[in-house]
Protein backbone atom coordinates (compact mmCIF):
# COMPACT_ATOMS: atom_id res chain seq x y z
CA UNK A 1 0.00 0.00 0.00
CA UNK A 2 1.54 3.29 -1.03
CA UNK A 3 2.13 6.17 1.36
CA UNK A 4 -0.44 8.54 -0.16
CA UNK A 5 -3.21 5.93 0.13
CA UNK A 6 -2.34 5.33 3.79
CA UNK A 7 -2.51 9.08 4.44
CA UNK A 8 -5.95 9.25 2.82
CA UNK A 9 -7.22 6.30 4.86
CA UNK A 10 -5.97 7.80 8.15
CA UNK A 11 -7.60 11.14 7.29
CA UNK A 12 -10.86 9.42 6.39
CA UNK A 13 -10.87 7.39 9.62
CA UNK A 14 -10.21 10.50 11.71
CA UNK A 15 -12.98 12.36 9.91
CA UNK A 16 -15.48 9.53 10.42
CA UNK A 17 -14.56 9.31 14.12
CA UNK A 18 -15.12 13.02 14.61
CA UNK A 19 -18.37 12.88 12.63
CA UNK A 20 -19.70 10.13 14.92
CA UNK A 21 -18.70 11.97 18.10
CA UNK A 22 -20.15 11.81 20.64
CA UNK A 23 -21.08 8.14 20.42
CA UNK A 24 -21.27 7.67 24.21
CA UNK A 25 -21.80 9.95 27.24
CA UNK A 26 -19.40 12.85 27.71
CA UNK A 27 -18.05 13.16 31.25
CA UNK A 28 -17.15 16.54 32.70
CA UNK A 29 -14.63 15.83 35.46
CA UNK A 30 -14.66 18.38 38.29
CA UNK A 31 -11.68 18.02 40.67
CA UNK A 32 -13.59 19.43 43.66
CA UNK A 33 -16.62 18.45 45.76
CA UNK A 34 -20.14 19.34 44.60
CA UNK A 35 -21.52 22.78 45.41
CA UNK A 36 -18.62 25.10 44.65
CA UNK A 37 -18.15 27.58 41.81
CA UNK A 38 -16.40 25.08 39.52
CA UNK A 39 -19.09 22.47 40.08
CA UNK A 40 -21.72 25.13 39.33
CA UNK A 41 -20.12 25.93 35.97
CA UNK A 42 -19.84 22.24 35.08
CA UNK A 43 -23.52 21.61 35.83
CA UNK A 44 -24.57 24.56 33.69
CA UNK A 45 -22.49 23.11 30.87
CA UNK A 46 -23.85 19.60 31.38
CA UNK A 47 -27.41 20.76 30.78
CA UNK A 48 -26.75 23.24 27.97
CA UNK A 49 -24.03 21.43 26.02
CA UNK A 50 -26.27 18.41 25.61
CA UNK A 51 -28.79 20.59 23.79
CA UNK A 52 -26.11 22.19 21.60
CA UNK A 53 -24.76 18.76 20.63
CA UNK A 54 -28.09 17.37 19.52
CA UNK A 55 -29.16 15.74 22.75
CA UNK A 56 -25.83 14.27 23.81
CA UNK A 57 -25.72 12.73 27.27
CA UNK A 58 -23.34 14.79 29.43
CA UNK A 59 -22.46 13.78 32.98
CA UNK A 60 -20.64 15.58 35.79
CA UNK A 61 -18.24 13.50 37.86
CA UNK A 62 -16.65 14.99 40.98
CA UNK A 63 -13.15 13.57 41.57
CA UNK A 64 -12.04 15.65 44.54
CA UNK A 65 -8.82 15.52 46.51
CA UNK A 66 -5.22 16.72 46.69
CA UNK A 67 -6.06 20.33 45.79
CA UNK A 68 -7.73 19.24 42.57
CA UNK A 69 -4.81 17.21 41.28
CA UNK A 70 -6.50 13.80 41.57
CA UNK A 71 -9.10 14.85 39.02
CA UNK A 72 -6.46 16.51 36.87
CA UNK A 73 -4.35 13.35 36.81
CA UNK A 74 -7.39 11.25 35.88
CA UNK A 75 -8.18 13.47 32.89
CA UNK A 76 -4.55 13.70 31.76
CA UNK A 77 -4.49 9.89 31.52
CA UNK A 78 -7.89 9.52 29.85
CA UNK A 79 -8.33 8.79 26.11
CA UNK A 80 -8.21 11.93 23.98
CA UNK A 81 -11.48 11.12 22.21
CA UNK A 82 -13.65 13.99 23.40
CA UNK A 83 -15.63 11.89 25.88
CA UNK A 84 -13.69 13.10 28.94
CA UNK A 85 -13.32 16.82 29.63
CA UNK A 86 -11.78 18.68 32.55
CA UNK A 87 -13.69 21.55 34.17
CA UNK A 88 -11.49 23.23 36.76
CA UNK A 89 -10.50 26.43 38.46
CA UNK A 90 -6.97 27.78 38.15
CA UNK A 91 -5.47 25.67 40.97
CA UNK A 92 -4.63 22.43 39.15
CA UNK A 93 -3.66 24.36 36.00
CA UNK A 94 -1.25 26.97 37.40
CA UNK A 95 -0.83 26.74 41.19
CA UNK A 96 -0.68 23.16 42.49
CA UNK A 97 2.29 22.14 40.31
CA UNK A 98 4.43 24.68 42.22
CA UNK A 99 3.36 23.45 45.66
CA UNK A 100 4.01 19.73 45.44
CA UNK A 101 4.88 16.96 43.00
CA UNK A 102 1.93 16.24 40.71
CA UNK A 103 1.41 13.28 38.38
CA UNK A 104 0.88 15.37 35.26
CA UNK A 105 2.47 18.24 33.33
CA UNK A 106 -0.01 21.10 33.52
CA UNK A 107 1.33 22.78 30.38
CA UNK A 108 1.79 19.67 28.23
CA UNK A 109 -0.76 17.02 29.21
CA UNK A 110 -3.94 18.91 28.32
CA UNK A 111 -5.49 20.41 25.22
CA UNK A 112 -6.86 23.77 26.36
CA UNK A 113 -10.40 24.49 25.15
CA UNK A 114 -11.45 27.78 26.75
CA UNK A 115 -11.52 29.85 29.91
CA UNK A 116 -15.26 29.97 30.57
CA UNK A 117 -15.57 32.63 33.27
CA UNK A 118 -13.47 34.67 35.65
CA UNK A 119 -14.29 36.52 38.86
CA UNK A 120 -12.29 38.84 41.11
CA UNK A 121 -11.65 38.44 44.80
CA UNK A 122 -12.92 40.97 47.32
CA UNK A 123 -11.17 42.01 50.51
CA UNK A 124 -13.87 41.58 53.14
CA UNK A 125 -14.00 42.14 56.89
CA UNK A 126 -16.80 41.45 59.38
CA UNK A 127 -19.41 44.22 59.53
CA UNK A 128 -18.34 44.98 63.12
CA UNK A 129 -14.68 45.47 62.11
CA UNK A 130 -12.98 48.75 62.96
CA UNK A 131 -11.47 48.75 59.46
CA UNK A 132 -13.61 50.93 57.20
CA UNK A 133 -11.26 51.18 54.20
CA UNK A 134 -8.23 49.61 52.59
CA UNK A 135 -6.17 52.51 53.93
CA UNK A 136 -7.21 51.48 57.44
CA UNK A 137 -5.98 47.94 56.83
CA UNK A 138 -2.62 49.03 55.42
CA UNK A 139 -2.07 51.53 58.24
CA UNK A 140 -2.92 48.91 60.86
CA UNK A 141 -0.62 46.30 59.31
CA UNK A 142 2.27 48.75 59.12
CA UNK A 143 1.77 49.68 62.76
CA UNK A 144 1.14 46.06 63.83
CA UNK A 145 3.11 43.75 61.51
CA UNK A 146 2.14 40.09 61.60
CA UNK A 147 -0.98 40.56 63.71
CA UNK A 148 -3.99 40.94 61.42
CA UNK A 149 -5.44 37.54 60.47
CA UNK A 150 -6.40 36.70 56.88
CA UNK A 151 -8.44 33.54 56.38
CA UNK A 152 -8.27 31.41 53.23
CA UNK A 153 -9.78 28.18 51.95
CA UNK A 154 -6.35 26.53 52.09
CA UNK A 155 -2.63 26.95 51.46
CA UNK A 156 -2.04 27.85 47.84
CA UNK A 157 -5.66 28.79 47.19
CA UNK A 158 -6.55 31.90 45.19
CA UNK A 159 -7.58 33.74 48.37
CA UNK A 160 -4.30 32.82 50.08
CA UNK A 161 -2.15 33.87 47.14
CA UNK A 162 -4.05 37.14 46.82
CA UNK A 163 -3.22 37.96 50.44
CA UNK A 164 0.45 37.09 49.85
CA UNK A 165 0.51 39.31 46.77
CA UNK A 166 -1.15 42.11 48.73
CA UNK A 167 1.44 41.90 51.52
CA UNK A 168 4.26 41.79 48.99
CA UNK A 169 3.03 44.85 47.09
CA UNK A 170 2.27 46.93 50.20
CA UNK A 171 5.33 45.94 52.23
CA UNK A 172 3.12 44.72 55.06
CA UNK A 173 2.56 41.41 56.76
CA UNK A 174 -0.36 39.57 58.30
CA UNK A 175 -1.16 36.10 59.60
CA UNK A 176 -2.42 33.58 57.08
CA UNK A 177 -5.06 31.27 58.58
CA UNK A 178 -5.77 28.37 56.20
CA UNK A 179 -9.04 26.43 56.43
CA UNK A 180 -10.29 23.30 54.71
CA UNK A 181 -12.58 25.03 52.25
CA UNK A 182 -14.59 28.22 52.01
CA UNK A 183 -17.43 27.27 54.37
CA UNK A 184 -15.38 27.44 57.58
CA UNK A 185 -13.82 30.72 56.40
CA UNK A 186 -17.25 32.31 56.12
CA UNK A 187 -18.34 30.93 59.49
CA UNK A 188 -15.37 32.41 61.32
CA UNK A 189 -15.55 35.71 59.45
CA UNK A 190 -19.20 36.10 60.43
CA UNK A 191 -18.29 35.08 63.97
CA UNK A 192 -15.52 37.72 64.05
CA UNK A 193 -12.93 35.01 64.76
CA UNK A 194 -10.67 36.19 61.93
CA UNK A 195 -10.05 39.72 60.71
CA UNK A 196 -10.28 39.54 56.92
CA UNK A 197 -10.26 37.45 53.77
CA UNK A 198 -9.74 37.95 50.03
CA UNK A 199 -12.92 36.06 49.16
CA UNK A 200 -14.29 35.26 45.72
CA UNK A 201 -16.98 37.81 44.86
CA UNK A 202 -19.74 35.27 44.19
CA UNK A 203 -19.07 33.64 47.57
CA UNK A 204 -19.08 36.97 49.39
CA UNK A 205 -22.07 38.64 47.72
CA UNK A 206 -24.91 37.10 49.79
CA UNK A 207 -23.32 38.20 53.10
CA UNK A 208 -22.35 41.60 51.69
CA UNK A 209 -25.96 42.14 50.63
CA UNK A 210 -27.13 41.01 54.07
CA UNK A 211 -24.83 43.58 55.70
CA UNK A 212 -22.86 40.95 57.60
CA UNK A 213 -19.60 41.59 55.76
CA UNK A 214 -17.98 44.81 54.55
CA UNK A 215 -16.10 45.01 51.23
CA UNK A 216 -12.98 47.20 51.24
CA UNK A 217 -11.39 46.56 47.84
CA UNK A 218 -11.74 44.38 44.76
CA UNK A 219 -8.94 42.66 42.83
CA UNK A 220 -10.28 43.27 39.31
CA UNK A 221 -8.91 45.83 36.87
CA UNK A 222 -12.10 47.87 37.09
CA UNK A 223 -14.94 48.18 39.57
CA UNK A 224 -17.63 45.55 39.59
CA UNK A 225 -21.18 46.63 38.77
CA UNK A 226 -22.23 44.49 41.73
CA UNK A 227 -20.07 46.58 44.08
CA UNK A 228 -19.88 49.93 42.35
CA UNK A 229 -18.82 51.76 45.51
CA UNK A 230 -15.90 49.45 46.24
CA UNK A 231 -12.55 50.62 44.81
CA UNK A 232 -10.10 48.38 43.03
CA UNK A 233 -6.73 47.72 44.67
CA UNK A 234 -5.16 49.79 41.90
CA UNK A 235 -7.42 52.76 42.66
CA UNK A 236 -6.52 52.44 46.32
CA UNK A 237 -2.81 52.68 45.49
CA UNK A 238 -1.84 48.98 45.48
CA UNK A 239 -0.13 48.26 42.16
CA UNK A 240 0.25 44.95 40.32
CA UNK A 241 -1.99 43.02 42.70
CA UNK A 242 -4.90 42.33 40.37
CA UNK A 243 -6.20 38.77 40.61
CA UNK A 244 -8.95 36.91 38.80
CA UNK A 245 -10.10 33.49 39.85
CA UNK A 246 -11.18 31.51 36.78
CA UNK A 247 -12.85 28.32 35.59
CA UNK A 248 -11.81 26.64 32.34
CA UNK A 249 -12.32 23.53 30.23
CA UNK A 250 -9.54 21.33 28.85
CA UNK A 251 -9.23 17.85 27.36
CA UNK A 252 -6.57 15.14 27.44
CA UNK A 253 -3.70 15.99 25.09
CA UNK A 254 -4.24 14.85 21.52
CA UNK A 255 -7.90 15.76 21.01
CA UNK A 256 -8.64 15.74 17.25
CA UNK A 257 -8.94 19.28 15.91
CA UNK A 258 -12.48 18.87 14.57
CA UNK A 259 -13.76 17.48 17.88
CA UNK A 260 -11.98 20.29 19.72
CA UNK A 261 -13.80 22.81 17.54
CA UNK A 262 -17.16 21.18 18.22
CA UNK A 263 -16.50 21.14 21.98
CA UNK A 264 -15.43 24.78 21.91
CA UNK A 265 -18.43 25.82 19.83
CA UNK A 266 -20.83 23.97 22.14
CA UNK A 267 -19.34 25.61 25.25
CA UNK A 268 -19.50 29.06 23.67
CA UNK A 269 -23.10 28.54 22.58
CA UNK A 270 -24.06 27.22 26.03
CA UNK A 271 -22.56 30.04 28.07
CA UNK A 272 -23.59 32.74 25.57
CA UNK A 273 -27.23 31.70 25.92
CA UNK A 274 -28.89 34.79 27.50
CA UNK A 275 -30.60 32.66 30.14
CA UNK A 276 -27.15 31.49 31.29
CA UNK A 277 -24.92 34.54 30.84
CA UNK A 278 -27.32 36.87 32.66
CA UNK A 279 -27.42 34.59 35.71
CA UNK A 280 -23.63 34.29 35.76
CA UNK A 281 -23.25 38.07 35.66
CA UNK A 282 -25.74 38.47 38.51
CA UNK A 283 -23.50 36.49 40.87
CA UNK A 284 -20.23 38.12 39.82
CA UNK A 285 -18.86 35.95 37.02
CA UNK A 286 -17.45 37.63 33.92
CA UNK A 287 -17.88 35.53 30.78
CA UNK A 288 -14.56 35.00 28.93
CA UNK A 289 -14.91 32.25 26.28
CA UNK A 290 -11.52 32.74 24.66
CA UNK A 291 -9.96 30.53 21.98
CA UNK A 292 -7.81 27.47 22.73
CA UNK A 293 -4.75 29.44 21.62
CA UNK A 294 -5.62 32.36 23.90
CA UNK A 295 -6.24 29.99 26.80
CA UNK A 296 -2.85 28.33 26.25
CA UNK A 297 -1.04 31.68 26.28
CA UNK A 298 -3.00 32.82 29.33
CA UNK A 299 -2.25 29.60 31.21
CA UNK A 300 1.48 29.94 30.50
CA UNK A 301 1.44 33.52 31.79
CA UNK A 302 -0.50 32.60 34.94
CA UNK A 303 1.75 29.56 35.51
CA UNK A 304 4.85 31.78 35.50
CA UNK A 305 3.23 34.49 37.62
CA UNK A 306 2.16 32.19 40.45
CA UNK A 307 5.42 30.22 40.31
CA UNK A 308 7.31 33.46 40.93
CA UNK A 309 5.09 34.46 43.86
CA UNK A 310 5.09 31.00 45.48
CA UNK A 311 8.88 30.79 45.23
CA UNK A 312 9.55 34.31 46.45
CA UNK A 313 7.16 34.01 49.41
CA UNK A 314 8.23 30.48 50.36
CA UNK A 315 4.64 29.21 50.21
CA UNK A 316 4.15 25.53 51.08
CA UNK A 317 1.29 23.09 50.57
CA UNK A 318 -0.89 21.86 53.43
Amino acid sequence: MNKSLITLLVAATTSLSAFAWPDKPITLVVPFPPGGSTDQIARILSSKMGEKLGGANILVENKAGATGTIGATFVARAPADGHTLFVSSLGPFVIAPHLFKVQYDALKDFDPITVVVQAPNVLVVPAVSAHKSLADVIAYEKANPGKMTFASSGNGSSDHLTAELFWQQTGTSGVHVPYKGGGPVMNDLLGNQVDASFMNINTAMPQLKAGKLRALAITSGKRSPLLADVPTLEEAGVKNAGVQSWQAVAAPKGLPADIKKRVHDAIVASISDPTVSSKLLEVGFEVVLNTPEQFAAFQASEFARWQKLITSRGIKAD
